[in-house]
């Protein structure tokens, strides 16, 4: 039997700017060293920082952790450019 009414959730820990646990991920988009955009139950996340590497991804948990220094977070509406940049549009820039 399909559970109705699932809410979404989204817990974002981070420490000293230096680790971040984030649940609720449902694909990981792209990422390199200081940028990684990931999808999750809220909308799309964007991460950016330098030095940026996956300590730990597990997708079927929804879980995802970075290492490096973060600088800053935003969630991207559907209609932002920044969610269709990609590889070719970092590629072009």
């Amino acid at each position: 039997m399909m559970e109705q009414g699932k809410t979404k959730r989204q817990e974002i820990k981070m420490l000293n700017r230096k680790i971040m646990e984030i649940s609720g991920v449902l694909n990981v988009e792209s990422f390199d060293s200081e940028e990684f955009l990931l999808e999750t139950e809220c909308g799309f996340l964007s991460i950016k920082g330098s030095n940026l590497h996956i300590k730990n991804l597990n997708l079927e948990q929804g879980l995802v952790a970075i290492e490096g220094l973060v600088n800053g977070m935003e969630y991207l509406d559907a209609s932002s450019p920044e969610k269709s940049k990609g590889f070719l549009g970092k590629l072009f820039k």
